[in-house]
């Protein structure tokens, strides 16, 4: 997401000719893009994006499980120390 945000803040700059980026090359301008395919593609084919999906979904489970055991009286000091 960061390389995506900065070259469409390279395009804005080169596009508008502010600053020291009016001087660059639209190639060196454009790389950010090509940084975010390649991060896209590694990050699918490796399966980091899936992992954090799941991570996130079972720190929600967790989280709801805690809240409810709460509510009912159930969590102690001691099980909620464990889980952390």
């Amino acid at each position: 997401m960061w390389f995506l945000m900065l070259g469409l803040l390279g395009v804005a700059l080169k596009y508008f000719e502010i600053g020291f980026v009016a001087t660059l090359s639209w190639w060196i301008v454009l790389i950010p893009f090509a940084l975010a395919v390649a991060w896209w593609s590694w990050a699918d084919a490796s399966g980091y994006t899936k992992r954090k999906v799941v991570e996130k979904e079972n720190q929600r489970r967790q989280d709801r499980i805690d809240r409810q055991r709460s509510n009912l009286g159930m969590l102690t000091s001691r099980s909620n120390r464990k889980r952390r």
